[in-house]
């Protein structure tokens, strides 16, 4: 019989708590208190102006019923702006604002940052190698997701 910590799925639980801990305490030390969602949403409205919220869902693989709420606070806070669009009145379309411009690059460093003590106790190579890995884990199961990646 397997043990608990020999099951991808246990480790892979594991590691997002990990990464979810670092990504935080990294953020908070930069002055902000945003969620790893929330950053991820942040770029991808950055990346992507007037874009629909699904689709913004869809480019982060997070859920589109829970996306609104996400995306709520970032509009109470000034980071994002959202509007109707004309042509379809139930989409709603997102830019980012000048303070959700400074935030990210404010807290961009400590984002890498975190990303690197996420990885430590790998090499180089190593993480190298880890991160191809669990891409290829993830590319070929996610069609199993409840939020896939669009």
């Amino acid at each position: 019989m397997t043990e608990l910590i020999e099951r991808p799925g246990h480790l892979a639980r594991r590691f997002q708590q990990i990464a979810v801990a670092v990504f935080h305490r990294e953020v908070a030390a930069a002055g902000s208190d945003l969620t790893p969602v929330q950053f991820a949403a942040l770029e991808k409205i950055r990346d992507n102006p007037g874009l629909d919220q699904a689709t913004i869902a869809g480019l982060i693989a997070y859920d589109r019923a829970t996306i609104t709420g996400v995306l709520d606070r970032l509009v109470a806070r000034d980071l994002v702006r959202r509007a109707t669009a004309e042509r379809d009145r139930r989409q709603k379309l997102l830019w980012i604002t000048e303070a959700g411009q400074d935030l990210i690059a404010r807290i961009s460093p400590a984002v890498e940052t975190a990303q690197t003590i996420m990885l430590r106790g790998l090499t180089e190579a190593e993480a190298q190698e880890f991160m191809r890995l669990l891409q290829k884990t993830v590319e070929a199961g996610n069609d199993l997701s409840r939020a896939p990646l669009r």
